[in-house]
């Protein structure tokens, strides 16, 4: 039986690694034995960030939407987890450059080397009844890799939340413990299925070890939790006093909208709002079972995410 110790392994890259996936992926990647990883990024303070943590690896920041030498470090790569997108804003032309123009030159690229495999990082929202840009751009993102004809594996998470997340819970969770009145859009009674960017990325690993092809998963947290016992549960664990009110959804709305004039990157939009108030249930398949990982309750999860001494403490840019 040959020595595991000694087995070569393989050369990883990851697109928008400087995003939630890209920093929980990297330490636990390099925890696991893999040292030859290269990380592409354009944000900059967010990729000199990454490169401040991890001085060991290869940090590229550059915009996969263009042509500016990135290539050759990629296409040297034997995996590729592919988790740049463009999840939020109010600018049309982004989510088309990040998430389909990115995707085709990043495809280019890997095309080159005959042994690459893909893990694409698309998003539950393909299967939503959402309508809105991200959905739209993700669905032809996602189409783009499995039509590329390069052995891949899709995944499909629901909402992320864990350490390094600027959006979403992540930014609801700072904003719960800088203020006295937290507000709920409606009665919050929105089933939400976050999971943990922590199981995400064993899955991740996972596939990386035994690179399924042809295959796409709906990969959902395994609780089914309301959006107000999400805010609860994480007022509880931050140790915050803020007092949970519930505002009409149409004034909530409209506060978003106000906010958008003044930023114009907002962390939270109308069209999120939207998003979250969507009656979506997504598939609960038996990923623990099928990528031999063990799923984390979610209050452990998130008190590994919002009690970390270290990875707690970081916040990434918009």
């Amino acid at each position: 039986m040959a020595d595991a110790s000694k087995q070569v392994l393989p050369r990883i890259g990851i697109t928008g690694a400087a995003g939630l996936v890209g920093q929980n992926l990297i330490p636990r990647l390099k925890a696991s034995g893999y040292k030859d990883i290269v990380a592409v990024d354009k944000h900059p303070a967010n990729t000199a960030l990454l490169r401040r943590l991890h001085p060991d690896i290869d940090v590229i920041q550059e915009n996969l939407a263009r042509t500016n030498g990135w290539q050759e470090s990629v296409s040297a790569c034997d995996v590729v987890v592919c988790a740049h997108a463009q999840i939020g804003g109010i600018d049309r032309n982004a989510y088309d450059e990040n998430n389909i123009f990115a995707t085709r030159r990043l495809l280019d690229a890997v095309k080159t080397n005959s042994n690459a495999y893909i893990i694409h990082i698309s998003s539950s929202v393909v299967e939503s009844a959402a309508s809105d840009w991200h959905t739209e751009t993700k669905k032809a993102q996602e189409k783009l890799v499995i039509e590329s004809g390069i052995p891949c594996v899709v995944l499909r998470p629901t909402l992320m939340f864990g350490w390094f997340d600027r959006k979403h819970i992540g930014w609801l969770a700072r904003f719960m413990q800088r203020v006295p009145i937290f507000p709920i859009p409606g009665n919050g009674r929105y089933l939400r299925q976050p999971l943990y960017a922590g199981d995400f990325c064993d899955i991740l690993t996972s596939c990386i070890t035994h690179r399924p092809d042809k295959m796409t998963y709906n990969i959902s947290g395994q609780e089914m939790v309301s959006y107000v016992d999400i805010m609860r549960a994480i007022r509880d664990v931050c140790g915050t006093r803020a007092i949970i009110v519930r505002i009409p959804f149409r004034m909530f709305w409209l506060l978003l909208k106000l906010y958008a004039i003044f930023d114009r990157n907002p962390p939270f939009t109308t069209k999120q709002l939207d998003a979250l108030v969507t009656p979506d249930i997504f598939e609960v398949i038996d990923w623990p079972r099928i990528f031999d990982v063990k799923a984390t309750p979610l209050l452990t999860a998130l008190e590994r995410t919002y009690c970390d001494p270290v990875y707690s403490k970081i916040v990434l840019e918009f």
